[in-house]
């Protein structure tokens, strides 16, 4: 079995993207796949707070999307993202997918991926954080500090992420 410290962690690059695809499909079947263009997209939009954990020989293990967006709105769920928010808007850290393949599971590696990001986001001078919470996930944020947003009228853009979808919040 593999301990915390065979495991890398590093931004991720596009040319992780086909074994982010493969964990994607082993931790989420076909209920919430999103495509190689959505999920590049968030890549290029954020590189530096897209980071991946891999074992020695380079097998991808697990990956973390995050990147900033304007706190009054979510971001498409499986759509292309790109840049188009005015400059002074209120903007939040959202933290957009993470998955851990079994291969890295109990090793920790969801909390040191969160960590480098939020580092990243922090040093940004990002604040607060969003989310949506997926397949009761709701559990595992809460213990990070999340909580549920109580008041939002973002009820159609949030039942996009899947039923059960659960918007929450947190400051950094």
């Amino acid at each position: 079995m593999l301990s915390t410290s065979d495991f890398t962690v590093r931004p991720m690059r596009a040319a992780d993207l086909p074994a982010v695809l493969d964990i994607q499909a082993q931790c989420y079947g076909t209920a919430l796949v999103e495509t190689a263009g959505a999920l590049a997209s968030r890549l290029d939009l954020s590189p530096a707070t897209c980071w991946i954990s891999a074992v020695p020989d380079g097998t991808l293990a697990a990956y973390l999307f995050t990147h900033a967006w304007p706190e009054a709105s979510l971001p498409p769920w499986n759509g292309t993202l790109a840049r188009d928010w005015s400059d002074g808007e209120p903007l939040t850290w959202f933290v957009h997918d993470m998955a851990v393949a079994p291969i890295g599971r109990g090793a920790g590696l969801a909390a040191r991926l969160y960590e480098a990001a939020r580092k990243v986001a922090l040093s940004d001078g990002l604040r607060a954080s969003r989310l949506v919470a997926v397949q009761d996930a709701e559990g595992y944020w809460r213990r990070l500090g999340y909580a549920p947003v109580a008041k939002h009228s973002l009820g159609a853009k949030l039942a996009t992420y899947g039923k059960g979808a659960v918007l929450m919040g947190c400051g950094m």
